[in-house]
């Protein structure tokens, strides 16, 4: 009995898969997901709800984000002006919606950016191994002693203001994270049978690379790339905060929270707490929603919670 377990477990573990391949596998997989997962749930539904205020903001919001109308300034919250306005009068509510695309779209480059070349130059560094491996995690150390903020403020000063510049910034910062989780898999992948045969069957090492080891890498770096996400966008808050990110009259969370917002903290509250709620709530999502996939993706971790 106890011989033929595991067999029929590689049974029903490769039926499982054959169910997930098609459209009702994978609404099967969400719902699993769903009822397993469901704080995940809640903030993959959040997100998307973030999502779908950045890509209609002009369609969602009230007002004209930078349009000012000292006659309304200082309103607080009200049913023409759901999150009050500001010192000059405009519309909170209008600004956070346009600001969510400020947000997540130096969030989502930045990651981007920085998980592709990351992964490449760290699964390279494990595969290949040798003075350069150990050169390159010595430049990776050097990289992970400084605090990400220190770095995107250094760099955004040297560099300049732009949103390109911002978003190199932080991809710069949020790289080393990448790098060194996609050298410790790949470590643990180049050790598998099928990696020593396809090496055996004569296959190149940038086969390998690009056929056995990048693919099966994935589930880690996409986890760290739903919490690298929450760290971006307080980076970018940070530095619009300190007014070194995107310039008004543009938009964005942080310099809703920086600028005349610091003063006006006792008589305007929302100026306040209104944007600081939709950076920690996105940010809460990206973390929560990481942990869940997490668990989900990790053999190890199935079904422990």
């Amino acid at each position: 009995m106890s011989t033929n377990a595991p067999a029929i477990s590689d049974v029903a573990t490769a039926a499982e898969v054959q169910r997930d391949l098609g459209p009702q596998g994978r609404l099967a997989s969400v719902r699993r997901f769903v009822r397993r997962k469901p704080v995940g749930a809640a903030s993959a539904g959040f997100i998307l709800l973030v999502v779908f205020m950045a890509v209609f903001a002009p369609l969602i919001a009230p007002y004209d984000p930078t349009q000012t109308m000292p006659a309304d300034n200082l309103q607080a919250p009200s049913l023409s002006h759901p999150f009050g306005t500001d010192a000059v009068g405009r519309d909170v509510f209008s600004r956070i919606a346009h600001g969510a695309r400020v947000s997540l779209l130096v969030g989502v480059t930045s990651v981007t950016l920085a998980v592709i070349v990351g992964t490449a130059a760290g699964a390279a560094s494990a595969y290949f191994g040798g003075l350069f491996d150990l050169l390159f995690q010595r430049f990776i150390d050097a990289l992970l002693a400084l605090p990400l903020l220190i770095i995107a403020l250094a760099l955004v000063s040297a560099l300049g203001r732009q949103s390109g510049f911002i978003m190199l910034a932080i991809a710069i910062g949020i790289f080393p994270n990448v790098s060194r989780v996609a050298r410790s898999v790949t470590l643990t992948v180049k050790q598998e049978p099928y990696v020593d045969a396809a090496v055996s069957l004569g296959a190149s090492q940038v086969r390998v690379m690009a056929l056995h080891i990048l693919p099966n890498i994935v589930p880690p770096l996409l986890v760290i790339s739903t919490t690298l996400l929450g760290a971006a966008i307080v980076v970018e808050s940070a530095l619009g905060f300190l007014g070194l990110g995107t310039q008004p009259p543009a938009p964005s969370w942080g310099n809703m929270i920086g600028g005349s917002a610091r003063f006006e903290l006792q008589s305007a509250p929302w100026l306040v707490w209104a944007p600081s709620l939709a950076i920690s709530l996105t940010v809460l999502s990206f973390n929560l929603l990481g942990d869940a996939l997490r668990d989900v993706l990790d053999p190890r971790l199935r079904g422990s919670r």
